[in-house]
């Protein structure tokens, strides 16, 4: 029996990931994600060992399915939602220490919770860190969304959410739930002023017309 081609998901769902200069409309449907929740500094010791679980899991399961002639998959780009308690747009005024922050791999629907116990229980058979545990299957429902790539240091990210906060007030929109990052580069060996992130922001209608 052939072996299917290897899915790649950003191909799939290629409008979903557009990176425009300038902040466009996106319409997103329900996304299958590993995920694990966790609050303090980015780059903090929490949030470094719960990077590590989560490609750690999102490898294994790849690779048990791949190794079992079963349907292989590219894993894909780390993504992140930010919020703090009771303030889900304004977060970055806060303390870093007190935000909160649920970490992301999309993966395919054909995973399941059965997939992530088996790639816990050969992690920690490895010695890995208990952290795998925290690894979860979530369904993110985003719905409509502004979306607009970010070039340079996460520090200036406030000019392009300027941006995309006030064509969403154009276009009859406001900003609801969590803001949410696409990690394009590798902060560990792309400098600042060139990382590319693209930032996504869930929104809601505040007038059923939409200008042009």
């Amino acid at each position: 029996m052939k072996t299917p081609p290897k899915l790649d998901l950003y191909q799939l769902h290629k409008t979903e990931y557009t990176t425009p200069k300038k902040p466009a409309l996106v319409g997103l449907k329900p996304v299958t994600y590993l995920a694990i929740d966790g609050q303090g500094a980015p780059g903090g010791e929490s949030f470094t060992a719960s990077i590590g679980a989560l490609y750690a899991m999102a490898f294994t399961i790849k690779m048990t399915r791949k190794f079992a002639g079963l349907q292989d998959y590219t894993v894909c780009k780390l993504e992140a939602q930010w919020w703090a308690n009771g303030d889900e747009q304004n977060f970055a005024r806060l303390p870093k220490e007190q935000w909160h922050w649920k970490l992301l791999i999309r993966t395919p629907e054909f995973i399941k919770r059965q997939d992530l116990a088996k790639a816990v229980a050969v992690l920690l058979k490895r010695g890995k860190s208990p952290e795998v545990k925290n690894v979860k299957l979530e369904t993110i429902n985003e719905g409509p969304c502004v979306q607009m790539l970010h070039i340079g240091p996460y520090e200036k990210e406030d000019e392009t959410i300027a941006l995309m906060k006030a064509f969403a007030e154009k276009n009859r929109f406001s900003f609801h739930g969590r803001h949410h990052e696409i990690y394009l580069s590798d902060p560990r060996r792309v400098p600042a002023e060139r990382l590319k992130t693209i930032l996504r922001q869930p929104l809601q209608t505040t007038s059923t017309s939409l200008k042009s």
